[in-house]
């Protein structure tokens, strides 16, 4: 059963990446504890700043009290660059993509309904057409999480040699 949590929901933009860069990665160590021997897991910091380099770079962060509990973040896509490019038959006539990178919850706060404010609250006024991200294909509840919010897997893909694989997923962004 969720239940439901108290949290406020608070945007960042790329001009907020030094305020906010160490509450991701403390969000991300505590998310990935399991994981944090796997080298990919441990580039997360270059992720972070690779980014929020980018100048359309968005980022809504979810706080309990004083407490960053989860996060999500992304930018939109350059035309050409889009996740979605090699994997749809036809390119569709309105092409801009705002491709969702993260979406990280701290255990504690996991299976309570923030996930997806997480993410509505990250698209909610996007002037893109296409939401787009990636799922490990090795965690299918996951990505049955992501269609019962509209996405649809549309290919795979491994970005990098040591990265999972990763199911490419879009839907209309609004």
């Amino acid at each position: 059963m969720e239940r439901l949590v108290t949290t406020e929901i608070k945007h960042y933009g790329h001009a907020d990446l030094g305020d906010i860069r160490q509450t991701l990665l403390d969000v991300h160590e505590d998310a990935y504890a399991d994981r944090r021997h796997e080298e990919f897991v441990q580039r997360f910091p270059w992720f972070v700043d690779h980014w929020g380099a980018n100048p359309g770079f968005s980022c809504v962060i979810a706080w309990e009290q004083e407490v960053p509990v989860g996060f999500s973040y992304g930018a939109p896509a350059a035309p050409g660059r889009e996740w979605w490019q090699g994997h749809l038959e036809t390119t569709p006539q309105e092409s801009s993509t705002f491709s969702v990178s993260e979406l990280m919850v701290r255990p504690k706060w996991r299976k309570t309904g923030l996930g997806p404010r997480l993410h509505d609250a990250l698209l909610s006024g996007r002037p893109e057409t296409w939401a787009v991200l990636t799922v490990d294909t090795k965690r299918p509840r996951l990505q049955a999480m992501y269609e019962g919010w509209g996405y649809r897997k549309i290919g795979q893909n491994q970005p990098f040699a040591d990265s999972p694989v990763y199911a490419v997923m879009m839907k209309a962004a609004a």
